[in-house]
């Protein structure tokens, strides 16, 4: 789970000239430190990396980079560190010491790590074996934020010879902005989803004010709705903050887009309604189905932009899971096929105990609605996944391919340690960020068996053998025999413990005491088979009746309080005091959460002994959530569901981050999980994370380099980013998904529905001015929508049936680009409102776009590599004219069967043949002599890929 392995850095292809000086740091540069271990002191490189065709390492206290020579050009061979912060005309000064083997020239390159190569700057120096001490200064004129693609390269490339380049006191002084923080965002915190109508609705704002300060609600029109004072909490340890409390319960009219205001402050939006939680119901679930091994992620289930090809199916460069031998230090004699499974972060391991817990909780999910809830939300066709409509509920099917993988890992019959079951399965080596499962070359290999894996499918598989029972009693009775076979291997085997310094090519998951796994399995195999022998494991174990349950939860090296669970869900014959006790216990941690979250500025259900937060702290607030919850299921007291709102409220954006720790729910939402796959931070190409992945969230350990750059000195609830490379703060899990995914069916469950069913009114009819060549200014008269307010307008062009948006904004002015010269429009407004319902058409207005007057034209140079059945190709811009482009338009069509499948640096579109790309902000406006360089991938059939012989730039044919 823990990937601690960093990219190779990219080559920097432009050339700018960077000059060496021997003077001191001007007085108008801060000093900031950009780089990251800088003197190796610790023995390591990390974050630094050594890239294709070197190796790195620290000798003497100096990062060593063996060089193999040969190549061509100086960037074929180089090390440098990512995520190296600058800013646009601020002055840089880098020094350090160098010295090789033999005597070489290397350069010193700042700039972008990631397509399209930018470079701020180059320099160009001798080192000798003799130790030499370099001073450089440059002006950047690029701005990357912390934790962006900056980079600061060495090259060692263009040797004829072998050489090895030592490098020592690495520093990289300067900028304005201090290193370090997350960025500056509105100073109020609230759930950015959605809130439930009919439930109690709190957020937090920053305020140092001692005395109430005044709020108002919004709607999606800006209208207030309604206002109130705030409830001043003064100081708040977790986030470092003084913070007020904004109670805004009392209006409950379902809608979208509100937003709360106090003073200059206004928060980021949210809905008023239950959809959005029964929406995160299934996003949360899809996780699974997503981080599946040995299949292909189908686009029918999840779309283009996350399928996949099946991982690890020994198809090359896979070496696969179907013949996996034990670590070569084993010698265990056989392999085991352990094809399938859960990948288990954003690595690609399969780890036997977090894959128990994790299944346990989809498991649970089921089971707990039998018994106290709505298992119809979770049946067969309620999910996106290939086996729905076979009959089963789908969370099962889902559950059952990590179930049957946890099976595959018990040592056969016959071998030494039978029964017992392998502790994990992955790569011989840390697999490097980004690859995509199917493109691992690594060697897979199994780790010892250990007695917390065991008992870890013993309890699963007991569970699970309960829930089969009657939709397929052959499995079911499969499971149970697999079960059994595994808690008496463990009985046998009661201290073999996984070791923890196994950590190399995946996560140790050790864990020092299994009293806690031994009684959670008995516990499953008593509820599925009552027998004597497991009840007297659960009564006499000195975890019954509820003593596991704590402030701090339950979690994969914690799984007392799972069996405990189950003898208060499921009917056994134990006691009628004894389930009361367990249930007991549980509101009595519930209460305990209650009453610490009562004096938190942003509440969580989350506690240490030293306040800190720790690796996968959002795990633990969710599974905190799901005692909330249950003490809601036993007592129905309204003080436990609103607690477990309320822990769902901090992972969806009420929080000191001011973050929806949940892949897109929220408008601040984590797009850049650390995660092998989901990697478009550090590759275009790939995507970011899906919706209903949650992040770790903060950690105070900062435990890679990435967090411990930019967040040394955050208070507890503060330490996280949302960087790739932030693995500490910024990783996912099946153990988090599988808790976010129980927690958010039961709210989902618990959310009653208020919908909105009234259209807006129409808008006026639109008034034209200002017309160009190329745009126009249209206005009208507002529309009123008295439930949920007008959230915006679409301006939409109509020729004949044919319709196409042409701005959508939230006022009743919208300036129109991008139009042809030379044209005739006819244009329409619709309003829509914040349950996203659309008004009628307003009355048309028609007019025609000047000619172009514009002086001089426009030129376009497109290239293209190809390769079966897939090409890239470059597209630049230059405007050939005498004025400015405030904004551009490219349209061309092809001359085949090509369509682009994914673009760069400009919106991509194609209908049919034709193709259009729309200036992004950052690079609408070109003068004149100046240029544009926009890209795309695509995909042809057949063996020709000609390229599009005519282009246009907004309407004007290109020479």
């Amino acid at each position: 789970m823990r990937a601690k392995r960093f990219r190779a850095g990219l080559v920097l292809l432009a050339v700018t000239a960077l000059g060496l000086t021997t003077g001191s740091v001007p007085a108008s540069a801060a000093t900031y430190e950009r780089l990251l271990n800088g003197t190796f002191a610790g023995g390591t490189i990390d974050p630094w990396w050594a890239g294709s065709g070197t190796t790195g390492h620290v000798t003497g206290g100096e990062f060593c980079t063996d060089v193999t020579g040969g190549t061509a050009n100086g960037y074929d061979a180089l090390a440098g560190q990512n995520g190296v912060p600058f800013e646009a005309g601020q002055q840089y000064t880098l020094t350090f010491d160098a010295h090789a083997t033999t005597t070489q020239q290397i350069s010193a390159v700042a700039g972008e790590a990631v397509s399209p190569y930018r470079q701020i700057s180059r320099t160009d120096l001798t080192v000798t074996p003799a130790t030499q001490h370099f001073t450089v200064t440059f002006t950047s004129t690029l701005d990357f934020p912390n934790a962006g693609n900056g980079q600061l390269a060495f090259w060692f490339g263009g040797q004829a010879a072998n050489n090895t380049v030592c490098l020592d006191n690495i520093s990289l002084i300067g900028g304005v902005i201090p290193p370090g923080g997350l960025p500056p965002t509105s100073g109020i915190r609230v759930n950015q989803e959605s809130y439930t109508p009919g439930l109690p609705k709190h957020a937090t704002v920053i305020s140092g004010s001692s005395t109430p300060v005044t709020w108002t609600l919004r709607n999606s029109a800006g209208t207030a709705v309604t206002t109130g004072q705030t409830r001043p909490r003064g100081a708040d340890a977790a986030s470092g903050e003084n913070v007020h409390d904004i109670d805004f319960s009392a209006y409950d009219t379902a809608g979208t887009g509100y937003t709360l205001v106090v003073g200059s402050e206004t928060s980021f939006p949210f809905d008023i309604s239950a959809d959005g939680l029964k929406k995160l119901r299934y996003d949360s679930l899809a996780f699974f189905y997503h981080q599946r091994s040995g299949i292909a992620i189908d686009a029918r289930y999840v779309g283009a932009t996350y399928a996949r090809p099946a991982g690890h199916l020994n198809v090359a460069p896979n070496q696969g899971d179907d013949n996996v031998p034990c670590r070569s230090d084993l010698n265990c004699g056989y392999t085991l096929d352990v094809r399938g499974g859960w990948y288990d972060a954003g690595d690609q391991g399969k780890y036997v105990v977090n894959g128990g817990i994790a299944t346990w909780e989809l498991l649970d999910e089921y089971e707990r609605a039998l018994k106290l809830g709505d298992a119809s939300a979770l049946g067969d066709g309620k999910l996106a996944i290939p086996e729905q409509g076979n009959g089963v509920p789908d969370i099962l099917d889902e559950a059952r391919w990590e179930v049957d993988f946890l099976l595959s890992m018990q040592v056969p019959d016959g071998k030494p340690n039978a029964g017992m079951v392998h502790h994990k399965i992955h790569d011989a080596q840390w697999t490097a960020l980004p690859t995509r499962p199917d493109q691992d070359s690594q060697p897979r290999r199994l780790s010892p068996p250990s007695t917390a894996a065991t008992l870890n499918m013993a309890a699963v598989a007991a569970q699970a053998s309960r829930l089969w029972r009657t939709i397929d009693p052959a499995y079911s009775a499969k499971l149970l025999a697999a079960a059994e076979k595994a808690y008496a291997a463990a009985k046998a085997n009661p201290n073999v413990l996984a070791d923890p310094n196994d950590g190399t090519g995946g996560g140790t998951y050790g864990d020092n005491t299994v009293t806690d796994e031994f009684y959670w399995a008995a516990a499953e195999l008593f509820a599925t088979t009552g027998k004597s022998g497991y009840r007297t494991d659960v009564t006499g174990s000195s975890l019954y009746r509820g003593v596991s349950f704590n402030t701090h939860g339950f979690d994969w090296g914690s799984t007392g309080a799972l069996g405990d669970i189950t003898l208060a869900l499921v009917p056994t014959d134990l006691p009628a005091a004894d389930v009361t006790a367990i249930k007991s216990a549980i509101t009595t941690t519930a209460d305990s959460h209650l009453a610490q979250m009562a004096g938190m500025g942003y509440p969580a259900p989350y506690r240490t002994a030293d306040g800190t937060y720790e690796w996968g702290s959002n795990g633990l607030v969710a599974n905190n959530g799901v005692v909330l919850a249950l003490a809601y299921d036993f007592t129905k007291l309204d003080k436990y569901r609103d607690g477990a709102f309320q822990a769902m409220d901090y992972l969806l954006g009420r929080n000191p981050a001011n973050y929806s720790y949940v892949a897109g729910h929220g408008d601040q939402a984590v797009q850049n999980v650390h995660h092998r796959f989901w990697a478009h931070e550090l590759d275009p190409s790939l995507p970011t994370a899906p919706p209903g992945a949650l992040s770790g969230g903060p950690n105070s350990g900062l435990q890679d380099p990435t967090a411990a750059r930019l967040l040394t000195g955050c208070a507890p609830q503060r330490c996280f980013v949302d960087d790739i490379q932030a693995y500490s703060v910024n990783e996912v899990a099946i153990n988090w998904n599988s808790a976010l995914a129980w927690l958010a069916n039961w709210t989902a469950e618990k959310s009653p529905s208020a919908v909105d069913t009234t259209a807006p009114a129409a808008a006026g009819k639109p008034v034209v001015s200002a017309v160009s060549a190329t745009g126009a200014t249209v206005t009208w008269t507002a529309s009123s929508d008295a439930e949920s307010g007008i959230k915006s307008y679409d301006v939409v062009g109509v020729t004949g049936l044919a319709r196409k948006v042409l701005a959508t904004v939230t006022g009743t002015t919208a300036t129109l680009t991008g139009l042809s010269p030379s044209t005739a429009y006819t244009v329409v407004v619709v309003a829509r409102n914040g349950a996203g319902l659309t008004g009628p058409d307003s009355a048309s207005t028609q007019f025609t776009t000047l000619p172009d007057a514009s002086g001089g034209g426009c030129s376009v140079a497109y290239t293209a590599t190809s390769w079966t059945g897939g090409f890239t190709a470059y597209v630049t811009l230059t405007n050939t004219g005498t004025t400015a482009w405030p904004t551009w338009t490219l349209k061309f069509a092809f001359p085949g069967n090509q369509k682009v499948t994914q673009g760069w640096s400009a919106t991509w579109a194609q209908s049919g043949a034709g193709v259009t790309a729309t200036a992004l902000p950052w690079n609408a406006s070109v003068a004149p002599g100046k240029s544009v360089s926009i890209g795309f991938n695509g995909s042809f059939t057949g063996s020709g890929n000609p390229s599009p012989t005519a282009f246009a730039v907004n309407g004007k044919t290109c020479g």
